[in-house]
C-alpha cells in the first residue's frame, strides 16, 4: 500500500481519484465547521475571542503534522532513493509554511485580549516561530542550487535535523514557564474541553487536512508537468 501511493507511475491515477474526493470533503467539512463555530458558546472569560481558537489550534496541528511528514518523507528518500518523495515534500512545505504563519498571526490576535500583548518570547511562541523559519529555510534551500539534486538533499538534511523542534513545541508548555495555556484537549484526566468546542476544532482540522491534500495534489501535478516540459525543451535545444 505504501509503495503504491508513492510510486510516480501511479500518480496520475491517484490524482484523478483523490482530487475530486478531497475537494468535496473540504467543502463538506467547511460547511459543517461554519455551522458548529456559529453555534459554539462564548467562553466565560474570553468571550467571543475564544472562537479564534477554531482557526489557531487546527493550524498549529497541521503545521506540526506536515513538518513531521516532510521529515519522514526525506528520511525515506535517503533510504529508498525515490525522488518522488522530494516532490511531495516540496508541495507540502509551502502549505505547512502557510499554516505556521496562520498559527502565529491568530495566536497574536488571540493573545492581545487575553494576555494584553501581541507577542511574548515564551517557549511555545518562540519554538513555533522557529518552525516557521524552518519551513522558509527548507523552501529557500530547495531553490538555491543550480543542481536540483544537491538542493533537495541539503534541504532534506535541514528538515530532518529541524524535526527536533516538533516535540519541543509540543512539550514546551509542560516543561517551561509559559503564558501559553497547557493542552486543552487531552490531559491526564481525559478530554478537558466541552463537546460544543471540541467538535468545531476537530471539524476544522479536517477542513485543513482535505485542503492540504487538494492543494498538494495540484502542486505535484504542476511540477511534474513543468519537469516534462523542461525535459522536452532541453531535448529539442540539443538536437
Amino acid at each position: 500500500m505504501f509503495s503504491y501511493f508513492f510510486k510516480l507511475k501511479n500518480f496520475d491515477k491517484n490524482f484523478k481519484i483523490f482530487l475530486p474526493i478531497s475537494l468535496f470533503l473540504f467543502f463538506v467539512f467547511l460547511l459543517i465547521s461554519i455551522k458548529l463555530i456559529i453555534d459554539s458558546p462564548q467562553d466565560y472569560q474570553q468571550g467571543n475571542a475564544v472562537k479564534i481558537m477554531y482557526i489557531h489550534v487546527p493550524s498549529a496541528w497541521m503545521s506540526l503534522l506536515i513538518y513531521s511528514i516532510i521529515a519522514l518523507l526525506n528520511i525515506s528518500a535517503f533510504i529508498w532513493k525515490n525522488p518522488f518523495f522530494y516532490i511531495i515534500s516540496r508541495a507540502l512545505a509551502l502549505v505547512g509554511c502557510v499554516f505556521a504563519f496562520l498559527t502565529l498571526i491568530t495566536g497574536s490576535l488571540w493573545g492581545k485580549p487575553i494576555w494584553g500583548a501581541w507577542w511574548v518570547w515564551d517557549a511555545r511562541l518562540t519554538s513555533m516561530l522557529l518552525l516557521f523559519f524552518l519551513y522558509l529555510g527548507y523552501l529557500i534551500l530547495m531553490e538555491s542550487f543550480d543542481d536540483k539534486n544537491k538542493g533537495e538533499k541539503i534541504s532534506a538534511i535541514v528538515s530532518i535535523v529541524g524535526f527536533i523542534n516538533v516535540p519541543i513545541i509540543k512539550f514546551s508548555v509542560e516543561y517551561w514557564n509559559s503564558l501559553h495555556q497547557k493542552s486543552s484537549i487531552l490531559r491526564s484526566g481525559g478530554i478537558a474541553i466541552h463537546q460544543s468546542m471540541l467538535q468545531p476544532l476537530i471539524s476544522m482540522f479536517f477542513v485543513y487536512l482535505f485542503y492540504t491534500i487538494f492543494i498538494c495534489l495540484i502542486k505535484i501535478k504542476n511540477e511534474l508537468i513543468n519537469k516534462k516540459l523542461s525535459k522536452k525543451h532541453y531535448t529539442k535545444s540539443h538536437l
